[in-house]
């Protein structure tokens, strides 16, 4: 339904309008002071002032002074706007200043937002349903926070929200006039953000569908100027918002496009408790999921219905789409919201920090909200089910006004009941929670309230952003510069109140400060005590290895950072600060991901010291901390010609206990690897600076490959597995005095033994390995006689074979292990092996055992079925180092389980218990065994016989003394089992290169 009214009657019929707009600034004005400065704020602020300049006179020097080089690409029409209001107003006082911009962004948004009231009613007809459209837009607990204080993304929705009303203004009158409107704020929002050329290009294809459709010449002839009339207003007033484009507008449109369509901000993302890479674009998901887990659920619901009802709609009535202007755009507002969905994963365009960048996509959403609600109210046209209907929609409405006001002023980070918001820090665990940092100006204002009679310092970079909106009485007692002292924190000289200031966002900490009280004399003090003693690090200035630029000295809870030089050009710049804890889990966000605190010092403020020389100091905090990495950054905006100067890391505290490095290494070679409870500590003495910065490999081998986490490389001899990891020195530790000392943590499932050293691009420079978890050996088989020695003792103990060697050096450890298994039955066998006739299971010592204080040992399980007999031994690259081959059978139990005469006697007596062979014979020397021996058995049935020896009639079982006997007490034994098919007879007997050396035949009781 198309309504359209005088506008004094539009006026007065639409007084819930008049309510509203008046309503929202006046709530505006009493909350504006709760809203803190964005992390982009200042940013945003000299993009405006660049293109102001640009425009007053100045050309490409305006540009220069950006903080980016990628920020001259912004459409700057908003920024322009709010800088021009504060310099015709002369504002100088930057709280009114700050204040000011809040306010005017905001209340653009509430301007869209009365588009968006007039849009529906436009539409439906229906100023109720236009009124609750406004309310679901204006208040969506995220959007309605940023709208005061994200001049970035909050007005491109803002603008697409108005450029909507235009579109449907212009297909509903069809008439250029419409239409150049609607290409003037198409062309306004395409330069806030390149994204808006979405609905640029879905105006082009309705009036390119139109164009079709068109009955006669003269139909097409409309079609094509009011089409040509948009494209040319959009791209007019494009590039007329945008100055920097009218020097080379299609050189610089095209670097414009290939910067902005794929932003370079290298940003992480948490996100169901994954750290994703910005730069390699959002998995499918993470926009949907995002929007559905913090946007009221009233709105997605019934967006889904409306969207169903709509292709519905479109489904039975398709020949309606032309002359249906409703329909067409009931469609348009789904294929608007639907295809950035699609696109922006597919080309991998970066998105960061939530869904702020794509929240222009909240304006279909809720159109298509409002339209599912129409469609439930007009599908059940009985007067109880509309009224109930209604009344959900109140509920939904309610539940939204409620989440805002339990949460406020962080409704920046909002979230629904669809996610965890009870358990303590698991939403911070799983989600980016705080991401606009809105809560340090309430903490701010509390420190300063709770302080009214003292000069506070504040540098925690957060609050530090804040204090341009304190009022100018606090701002002129709070400073980042009192005696030249620095801790993250806020500090006085005179006493601060015990309370610890935190913010919580729902059930999670998101900030914990506690104040300090320097003591008498403050830096001064500190510095001369600390500078009395030697430095802990001495560097130099980058390229410049003859000249010192400073030193560092660590004193009780501080670090004294002192510079040689005091020349603007050694203290142009920040120093940064990267504290590393010993727990890490005392992190959160994306500290949690880096592994460190941040903290950035001004070095332009520092004490002067009597020798000429420049000191700065930073309070260390409460908690413990293993290392500092100090660094240097030159100011925004860069310049080209200067680079950061110097970058040096520090030792604080050792992560070990001293009593752990009295005992004995696990390990040596230039490092020592001790073992700390669920940890492994690298110590170095005498460690250099070109040593410490070498990286650290670590392979862990799990006592079960089970334990692994899914997705590591199989690197042993036997399928077994490790974790591969790397490490820096500084990652886990530090040099402190001579010494280099990291402890690095074992996982927590058990490790059997570990490979480390340090590698570089040539390979390893040293490694060692060494076990964690050991196997374990019962004393009493060790004992025992072992079933053969070599250049290993080898025992059996249960179902597990015992490797053992004294004096076993690392080369001996090193070399491979072969193991060949002959089974008692050859179908026992895995299909590779049948070939063989043997299971082959090569292994390393390490894969089944360690090297301990010069012994080396193994515990190798043997397969479930049973094995007659082994073959083993060590190889290397020129062939077998050694070898052994003997049975598992033990000679004096095989002669003590036989009863009876024997089945033939020669040589040897063969005796034949159930389907097993025993050859005995006393008095047997070592050449007695050197002939091999034969086995011919006829079966009963030749067709029980393997194919290949159906033509022999018989089966051959030949086999060797070492594989199948043994020699004790000079009695030699050999145990040979006969296939499980009926035997009719065997012949067996010795041969050797001469011939037959003696032979037995004897029937078996299967000929019966």
């Amino acid at each position: 339904m198309n309504v359209a009214l005088p506008g004094w009657r539009l006026a007065a019929a639409h007084w819930p309008l008049l309510v509203a707009c008046a309503l929202f600034p006046l709530v505006a004005v009493l909350i504006l002071d709760d809203y803190g400065i964005s992390g982009d704020g200042e940013n945003q602020r000299a993009i405006g002032s660049a293109a102001l300049d640009y425009l007053a006179g100045e050309g490409e020097r305006a540009f220069e002074r950006l903080w980016f080089d990628h920020d001259r690409y912004y459409g700057p029409g908003w920024e322009l706007l709010l800088v021009l209001v504060e310099r015709v107003l002369g504002l100088e006082d930057s709280r009114d200043i700050w204040l000011s911009r809040h306010f005017l962004t905001h209340l653009f948004f509430l301007v869209s937002g009365a588009f968006c009231y007039l849009l529906v009613y436009r539409i439906l007809g229906s100023r109720m349903l236009a009124l609750v459209a406004m309310i679901l837009f204006l208040l969506h607990p995220r959007l309605y926070a940023q709208s005061f204080i994200n001049s970035k993304d909050l007005p491109f929705l803002a603008m697409f929200m108005i450029a909507l009303y235009f579109t449907h203004r212009a297909f509903r009158r069809d008439t250029l006039g419409a239409f150049l409107l609607c290409g003037m704020s198409v062309g306004i929002l395409v330069h806030l953000r390149i994204i808006g050329l979405v609905l640029l290009a879905a105006v082009l294809a309705m009036r390119a569908l139109d164009m079709v459709l068109a009955r006669d010449g003269r139909g097409r002839a409309r079609v094509l100027l009011t089409g040509g009339g948009f494209t040319l207003a959009a791209i007019l007033t494009y590039y007329a918002a945008m100055p920097f484009l009218w020097i080379d507008p299609v050189g610089q449109f095209a670097e414009l496009w290939n910067t902005l369509s794929n932003h370079p901000n290298a940003a992480y993302n948490l996100f169901r408790g994954e750290w994703l890479y910005a730069l390699d674009g959002p998995p499918f998901d993470y926009i949907p999921v995002w929007i559905g887990i913090t946007t009221p659920l009233v709105v997605p619901l019934l967006a889904l219905i409306g969207a169903v009802g709509l292709v519905w709609q479109g489904a039975r009535r398709p020949r309606d789409l032309p002359r249906n202007t409703s329909l067409r755009f009931g469609l348009l507002l789904l294929f608007l919201f639907v295809a950035p969905l699609i696109y922006i994963p597919a080309a991998g365009n970066n998105v960061y920090h939530d869904w702020r960048q794509v929240s222009f996509l909240y304006a279909p959403l809720v159109l298509l909200a409002v339209a599912g609600l129409w469609g439930l109210l007009s599908l059940y046209g009985e007067r109880r089910m509309r009224a109930g209907i209604w009344v959900l929609a109140g509920v939904g409405v309610a539940v939204m006004v409620v989440s805002m006001m339990r949460i406020h002023p962080v409704q920046a980070s909002y979230f629904n009941a669809l996610v965890d918001r009870t358990t303590p820090n698991r939403l911070m665990s799983q989600y980016l929670v705080g991401g606009w940092n809105q809560d340090y100006w309430g903490v701010l204002k509390s420190i300063v309230e709770d302080h009214p009679d003292q000069r506070i310092f504040v540098n925690n970079g957060y609050l530090v952003q804040q204090l341009v909106l304190l009022p100018a009485s606090d701002r002129d007692r709070v400073s980042t510069i009192v005696d030249a002292i620095y801790n993250g924190e806020f500090y006085s000289t005179q006493p601060v109140s015990g309370r610890v200031y935190t913010s919580r966002i729902y059930n999670n900490l998101h900030i914990a400060i506690t104040g300090v009280r320097i003591g008498t004399g403050g830096a001064a003090a500190i510095i001369k005590s600390a500078i009395s003693g030697e430095p802990v690090r001495t560097f130099n200035r980058y390229g410049l290895t003859h000249r010192s630029f400073g030193s560092f000295w660590i004193h009780e809870n501080a670090i004294i950072f002192v510079m040689d030089d005091c020349s603007d050009d050694y203290l142009d710049g920040h120093a940064i600060l990267h504290l590393y804890p010993h727990d890490p889990s005392i992190l959160f966000g994306e500290t949690a991901r880096d592994g460190f605190v941040q903290h950035w010092i001004n070095i332009t403020t520092r004490h002067r010291l009597e020798d000429g020389r420049c000191a700065v100091v930073f309070l260390l905090p409460d908690y413990p901390v293993v290392s500092v990495n100090a660094h240097h950054r030159r100011p925004y905006p860069p310049d080209p010609g200067k680079r950061a100067l110097w970058d040096v890391w520090i030792g604080i505290t050792p992560p070990v206990d001293e009593a752990v490095l009295e005992g004995e290494p696990e390990a040596s070679s230039v490092f020592d690897v001790y073992r700390d409870d669920d940890a492994l500590v690298y110590v170095k003495d005498g460690c250099t600076d070109e040593e410490a910065e070498v990286e650290f490999l670590v392979q862990l081998f799990p006592v079960d490959p089970g334990d692994l986490p899914a997705g590591v490389n199989k690197i042993a001899f036997d399928n077994s597995a490790a974790m591969l990891t790397a490490f820096r020195l500084w990652d886990m530790g530090g040099r402190y005095g001579d010494h280099c000392i990291a402890r690095f943590p074992l996982p927590t499932w058990p490790v059997a033994n570990v490979r480390t050293g340090q590698y570089d691009e040539t390979g390893y420079r040293w490694q060692v390995r060494f076990a964690v978890t050991p196997p374990t050996v019962a004393a009493e088989v060790l004992a025992g006689e072992p079933l053969v020695s070599s250049a290993f003792d080898i025992h059996l103990d249960g179902d597990a074979l015992v490797y053992v060697r004294e004096g076993c050096t690392e080369e001996d450890a090193g070399h491979p292990f072969f193991l060949h298994l002959t089974p008692v039955d050859t179908a026992d066998l895995p299909d590779e092996g049948k070939v063989h006739g043997f299971d082959n299971r090569d292994f390393g010592l390490w894969d089944h055992g360690a090297r301990i204080n010069g012994r080396c040992f193994a515990v190798v399980p043997l397969p479930e079925y049973p094995v007659a007999s082994v073959r083993t031994g060590q190889y290397d690259a020129t062939g077998e180092i050694w070898t052994a081959q003997f049975p598992l059978v033990r000679p004096d139990a095989a002669v003590a389980s036989l009863s009876g005469e024997p089945a033939a006697s020669s040589v040897y007596d063969i005796y034949l218990e159930g389907r097993t062979l025993t050859y005995v014979r006393d008095g047997c020397t070592e050449d007695d065994i050197v002939a091999l021996f034969f086995i011919h058995a006829e079966p009963v049935d030749v067709a029980d016989l393997p194919a290949p020896r159906r033509e022999h009639g018989f089966a051959n079982l030949d086999f060797s003394f070492a594989a199948r006997g043994a020699r004790t007490d000079g009695k030699c034994v050999a145990v040979i089992p006969l296939p499980a098919y009926p035997i009719a007879s065997v012949r067996t007997g010795q041969y050797d290169a001469t011939g037959e050396l003696w032979s037995v035949e004897f029937a078996l009781p299967d000929r019966e």
